[in-house]
């Protein structure tokens, strides 16, 4: 079976499974050969291949889309997923404060012990 590039409406991807070309980008950008990124991202160096050849192919959409990326990071996350971190941050903490008062003793968490 020969490795295939497709496109779900998340980018173009390998197909059989969720790593976008984009991930193989970042470690050919980092100078990484195929072996050593189809150990890291668990694929055959033939699927490795294809996503390289893909991005040799079409250099102007890896490139717009690469942009995309860095400007949906550079918004970060919106309030409500902010809130969401803080909140388990909070808890989180808490737990942490708990556990150190308790001399390490146990989980921490009352209403599970053990």
């Amino acid at each position: 079976m020969t490795a295939a590039i497709i496109d779900r409406g998340r980018g173009p991807e390998i197909a059989g499974t969720r790593i976008t070309v984009f991930d193989v980008l970042d470690y050919v950008q980092a100078g990484w050969d195929d072996k050593g990124i189809a150990v890291v991202l668990s694929l055959g160096t033939d699927q490795v291949r294809a996503a390289r050849e893909y991005i040799e192919n079409h250099p102007a959409e890896i490139q717009a889309g690469f942009q995309r990326i860095k400007e949906r990071i550079g918004r970060g996350n919106p309030p409500e997923v902010q809130a969401k971190l803080a909140a388990a941050r909070a808890k989180l903490r808490a737990r942490l404060e708990r556990a150190r008062q308790n001399g390490g003793q146990g989980n921490g968490n009352a209403e599970h012990p053990g």
